[in-house]
C-alpha cells in the first residue's frame, strides 16, 4: 500500500522560506516520477515542480527560480524548497508519486 506523507508546511511572512517533505512508504522514489502541486482557496490543482526517475527537474514559470524539488533517495523522501515566499504561494501542497500516488496535502500560508 502506497503511503505518502506530507510535512514542513505552516505559517511565514513575504519573503520568507519553507522546506516541504513528502515521505514515502510503498513505493520508492527512485524509481518513480515524481511532482508538487498546489491548490490556492477556490482554484483548480496547479503542477508546481517535477523530478524524473533520472533526476531531472522542471518547475512551473510561477515558481522558477524561487522552488527547488529534489529528492534523498536513502531516505525515501522528496522536498521542495521554497525561498522568497510570496502570498500568491499560499496554497494546499500535494506530493505525486508515479502517476496516482497522492499525498494528503498541508497547508503553505503566507501571510503580509
Amino acid at each position: 500500500q502506497v503511503q505518502l506523507v506530507e510535512s514542513g508546511g505552516g505559517l511565514v511572512q513575504p519573503g520568507g522560506s519553507l522546506r516541504l517533505s513528502c515521505a514515502a512508504s510503498g513505493v520508492i522514489f527512485s524509481i518513480a516520477n515524481a511532482a508538487w502541486y498546489r491548490q490556492a482557496p477556490g482554484k483548480q490543482r496547479e503542477w508546481v515542480a517535477t523530478i524524473t526517475i533520472g533526476g531531472t527537474t522542471n518547475h512551473a514559470d510561477s515558481v522558477k527560480g524561487r522552488f527547488t524539488i529534489s529528492r534523498d533517495n536513502t531516505k525515501n523522501t522528496l522536498y521542495l524548497q521554497m525561498n522568497s515566499l510570496k502570498p500568491e504561494d499560499t496554497a494546499v501542497y500535494y506530493c505525486r508519486a508515479g502517476p496516482s500516488n497522492w499525498g494528503q496535502g498541508i497547508q503553505v500560508t503566507v501571510y503580509s
